[in-house]
């Protein structure tokens, strides 16, 4: 097969441009010859997924969709690459797809020649979420230094990280902003493009060998999302692949796309350098009128076609094998063109030079073309030829060298640079031991810290959390100390008759339920911190149970204060009997319960609403059912599995084996003792049955907090089924 006639088509071509534009640099042999890399490939991606259609009867059926259709291409390492289509093209999806982000996806993905699979995607990638989910009141300083401690491990000294994180900040010009909070809504913060430069940051702080980003400048303003663009193109150019998705990109955002990727109905409309779109287009046939961008007309000809009777397909042919489109009269008939076809090969080997330059890369590929077809298939499913691409995509040569720095990277003037994070003994052992600790594709092991690093590092980010926020615990506390007061002065010292009974078991029911109400506000807790936590736990920054077990030991300490202020306001005040330890610890055990039992909630439901909606009526059904009005014994027997599984039963039934066992007198008209209360509650007399209730609602706070570590580590994924 004939060699491309582009200019940039082959390695020798663009070494003599090199050369010549920098005819200082030494050749390899001297120390400094430039190597090339390939990047990210990409080879018949396809996501079908089925969707219910009418049918020509109007009766609804199952229909197989393409949202990607065999998609084949290449993102060149050291270079932006920049994903763009009119609404609905599907730029999410193939973003989700280069990521590892679809589960059922059909392709091939390989970075600088390596096949790799999700996991190690997942692993050697960043994925910057187009919403910027952040901690607000972290400041940009805190949320980059805990990404770091998270990313880079126990390998890396504090005194490094520290390092690392004030030269990327100096990096990602957020200097003026070092210590001022992130923000939301009720917060004033840094500001829009800042926050998304944050959230670049926490992605890139370990240096990965992919970084994809979905609509980062949507939002912005002009300058801002330039600004942060800029950023992006200096991280490329320091040695990563660059993957980004982008809507409507001004002139000057323009001018830091290295390649585009162009998509409409999840087929491939364009591969290759913005400069040769004009030249795409006129071997279409569509000239770009004068003053018009090229990308821009680009855009409008697949409107177009898309609105004609023939479709995108007709460009998704022209894209893959050169077959010229028809052209669209004026009236909307479609006329057929007058220039005849090109003539295709078995191989493509027939193809004229102007369509073997039709995708030629960019000057900074060094790619060789290739023929492709879609493998056929036999019987068994196995791929009868091997796969290759076509004339108008692009395939690695032998001599790419993987694990070398990019032209691009090499000439540029770049400011993100992976030896500016690194201090001198760490540059030192990096150049002298290479790839100590990671890999060829850059990734370390699958989790940077220990179980107990996670656990110390997510403790102290909920520390911090709590201490800026302090309304998320005060409010339970002032909640609980009030209602103390309101209990301590309404049932003070109750009589020993009958109504001081009855005042006593109004006093532990109303104690239990507000126990019970007073974690509601837990609902909001996991909603907020959802999306954060499966940014970070879709790159393997910490565990699900790690964050599991440092959300519980955090809230402990909370728990029992706010326990001990209503046991002591109430105990004395009210003149309660039996053990004030078991009182405390049941309090605090309910708190647990309940505790668990919200969060577990919150993770299952989508919104506020729902959350809310959900606790009330488990709250409802778990009062009902918890022996107060009716006994244990006298619920139906269908219904009996209720009130064992309400947890409001154990402290109901606890606290009044506590107050009433025994044989003191509560009553002289009639006399009752207090084993007669309990025997006409039908609650067990024995002594050991009320610690038996404390183990049985700690062991519904353990069930529902694995019941909980379930839901985040197997459907809390930021995945595509």
């Amino acid at each position: 097969m004939a060699q491309p006639n582009h200019r940039y088509g082959g390695h020798r071509d663009l070494e003599a441009v090199i050369d010549m534009d920098h005819p200082e640099k030494p050749t390899a042999k001297g120390g400094s010859r430039f190597s090339f890399t390939g990047g990210l490939e990409f080879t018949s991606l396809t996501y079908t997924v089925v969707k219910k259609q009418r049918g020509v009867g109007g009766e609804w059926e199952k229909k197989d969709v393409d949202l990607l259709h065999e998609i084949t291409g290449y993102a060149p390492k050291g270079c932006v690459t920049a994903v763009m289509g009119p609404s609905g093209a599907g730029k999410s999806t193939f973003l989700d797809a280069l990521a590892g982000r679809i589960s059922s996806l059909d392709g091939r993905v390989a970075l600088d020649g390596v096949e790799m699979s999700p996991s190690v995607i997942k692993r050697s990638s960043a994925y910057v979420m187009q919403d910027d989910r952040l901690f607000p009141m972290l400041t940009v300083y805190e949320t980059l230094l805990f990404a770091a401690d998270f990313r880079l491990g126990s390998a890396v000294s504090p005194s490094d990280k520290k390092l690392r994180v004030d030269n990327l900040i100096e990096q990602l010009g957020l200097t003026t902003s070092r210590n001022t909070y992130i923000g939301d809504e009720g917060t004033r913060g840094v500001s829009g493009g800042e926050r998304r430069r944050v959230s670049i940051g926490v992605d890139i702080i370990h240096g990965p060998a992919l970084l994809f980003l979905d609509e980062p400048t949507s939002g912005l303003d002009s300058t801002s999302a330039h600004s942060v663009i800029e950023k992006v193109h200096d991280i490329a150019c320091a040695g990563s692949t660059v993957v980004l998705t982008i809507h409507q990109p001004s002139s000057r955002i323009l001018q830091l796309l290295d390649h585009l990727i162009i998509l409409a109905r999840g087929q491939l409309m364009y591969s290759g350098g913005p400069k040769e779109v004009t030249a795409h287009l006129g071997r279409m046939g569509r000239k770009v009128p004068k003053g018009e961008n090229s990308i821009e007309h680009l855009l409008d000809v697949i409107q177009e076609y898309d609105q004609s009777e023939f479709g995108v397909n007709a460009l998704a042919e022209f894209c893959l094998t050169g077959l010229k489109p028809r052209k669209l009269a004026a009236e909307g008939i479609s006329t057929v063109s007058s220039i005849p076809p090109t003539p295709v090969g078995p191989g493509g080997e027939d193809f004229d030079h102007s369509l073997r330059s039709q995708h030629s890369k960019s000057p900074w590929s060094g790619a060789q073309f290739t023929p492709s077809r879609r493998p056929k298939k036999d019987q068994s499913g196995k791929s009868q030829n091997p796969p290759s691409l076509s004339p108008g995509i692009h395939r690695y040569g032998p001599e790419i060298v993987m694990g070398t720095p990019t032209p691009l990277s090499s000439i540029s003037v770049y400011t993100v640079n992976e030896a500016d994070y690194l201090s001198p003994a760490q540059r030192a052992s990096a150049t002298g031991a290479p790839g100590v600790g990671i890999n060829a594709l850059g990734h370390r092991g699958k989790f940077a810290n220990s179980y107990a690093a996670e656990v110390w590092v997510l403790m102290r980010r909920n520390f911090t959390n709590i201490w800026r926020t302090p309304e998320l615990f005060l409010s339970r506390l002032m909640v609980l100390t009030v209602m103390g007061f309101l209990m301590a002065t309404m049932f003070t010292k109750p009589k020993d008759n009958t109504q001081g009974i009855t005042n006593r078991l109004s006093f532990f029911i109303f104690t239990v339920c507000v126990f019970f109400f007073s974690s509601n506000d837990a609902v909001p807790a996991f909603i907020q911190e959802r999306f954060i936590f499966i940014r970070e736990t879709s790159h393997n920054a910490y565990r699900a149970s790690a964050y599991v077990v440092a959300g519980v030991i955090t809230y402990l300490p909370f728990l029992l204060l706010q326990s001990a202020a209503y046991a002591l306001i109430t105990w004395w005040a009210i003149g309660l009997h039996g053990q004030f330890v078991y009182f405390l610890v049941m309090l605090y055990a309910s708190l647990l319960s309940t505790n668990s039992f919200v969060v577990f909630i919150s993770s299952i439901v989508p919104n506020f609403i729902l959350g809310y909606a959900a606790v009330i009526a488990f709250t409802a059904l778990f009062f009902l059912f918890c022996g107060y009005f009716v006994d244990s014994q006298s619920i139906p027997q269908g219904w009996k599995w209720m009130n064992t599984v309400s947890t409001m039963k154990y402290p109901y039934e606890g606290l009044l084996m506590n107050e009433f066992g025994g044989t003191r007198i509560f009553s002289s008209n009639p006399p009752l003792d207090g084993n007669a209360i309990l025997e006409n509650l039908t609650i067990s007399v024995h002594k050991d049955r009320k610690w038996r209730m404390v183990l049985y609602l700690l062991g519904w706070a353990v069930f529902y907090r694995v019941l909980f570590y379930l839901v985040l580590r197997f459907a809390s994924k930021n995945k595509r089924k």
